[in-house]
């Protein structure tokens, strides 16, 4: 499809294009940009992009990142701006509506790395069932 092509300007684009690698396509998501689920009404899609660019105008830290199933992505107005035209075409709002209905849970926080507590409640554990591991065929 022709047609559905991403916006130019910066080439990340927020539409995507057939193109695009998988992890674009939903990292980039203009649902996941605007917040919002597949359900949204183009009312919906068009307040929530004024609001989220006024927010951005104005600074507000929880205007200026959104989540993904990749973890948490930078948002700018120009991002916004490209997610709002990319809602608004017929095709490439199905395409979006596609990758984001298949995509993974989102991800708001980066994934902590493991800590002592963790490793300490893992060796307790084994000691816990010390013959769990030798029933489930992994040694004794």
């Amino acid at each position: 499809m022709s047609a559905v092509g991403s916006s130019g300007g910066s080439g990340g684009g927020s539409g995507g294009g057939a193109s695009g690698s998988s992890a674009a396509m939903i990292a980039d998501n203009p649902f996941f940009v605007l917040g919002l689920s597949t359900e949204a009404s183009r009312l919906e899609i068009e307040r929530e992009g004024q609001k989220l660019l006024g927010m951005i105008e104005l600074g507000f830290a929880g205007a200026l990142t959104y989540a993904t199933p990749l973890g948490p992505r930078p948002r700018d107005a120009e991002g916004v701006r490209a997610a709002l035209a990319a809602l608004r075409d017929p095709a490439r709002r199905l395409i979006a509506e596609l990758w984001a209905r298949h995509a993974p849970p989102l991800v708001s926080e980066a994934p902590a790395a493991p800590s002592d507590d963790d490793a300490a409640s893992r060796a307790s554990a084994g000691k816990a069932m010390p013959r769990a591991r030798a029933r489930l065929g992994w040694g004794g």
